[in-house]
C-alpha cells in the first residue's frame, strides 16, 4: 500500500464522523432533503477522500438505480452511495451525484437554519 495523502478544503466542509477526515465542502450540497434507512441524508455534487465500492442494482424508493457504496478513503467507514445511472428518466438529475447520510458524518459549519426540519424527498432502500 503506499502513502495515503487527503484532500484538504478550505471553507465550511463535512467530515468523517470516525475519523474526521474531509469529506466535502458545505458549498456542495444540493439537496439536505434526502432520506435513508437510518434517517437524513445529503445529496452532494462532490466529495473527496473516499474510495468507491462495486456498481451494484438497488431498488429505492425513487426506483431502480445503479449506485456504488462510498466508502471513507482513512477509516473505510461506509458514508453513503453514488448515483451511477437513474433508471428513471425523472430521476437523472442524480446521475454522478453522492449522497452521505447524515449519522456517518460530521459538519463543521455553523447552521444558521435549521435546514433539516424541511420535509423532502425520500431516497432510502425499499428492503
Amino acid at each position: 500500500m503506499g502513502r495515503l495523502f487527503l484532500v484538504e478544503l478550505d471553507g465550511r466542509a463535512y467530515r468523517c464522523r470516525v475519523c474526521d477526515s474531509p469529506l466535502a465542502l458545505a458549498d456542495d450540497v444540493l439537496s439536505r432533503t434526502f432520506n435513508c434507512r437510518k434517517g437524513r441524508a445529503y445529496l452532494f455534487s462532490n466529495v473527496v477522500n473516499v474510495t468507491l465500492g462495486n456498481e451494484e442494482e438497488r431498488l429505492m424508493l425513487s426506483g431502480l438505480h445503479t449506485v456504488e457504496d462510498i466508502f471513507c478513503c482513512c477509516c473505510g467507514q461506509i458514508l453513503g452511495w453514488k448515483y451511477v445511472v437513474a433508471h428513471d428518466k425523472n430521476q437523472k438529475y442524480k446521475e454522478g451525484k453522492f449522497v452521505l447520510e447524515r449519522w456517518r458524518i460530521d459538519e463543521d459549519v455553523a447552521d444558521e437554519l435549521d435546514l433539516d426540519a424541511r420535509p423532502g424527498s425520500s431516497d432510502a432502500e425499499n428492503l
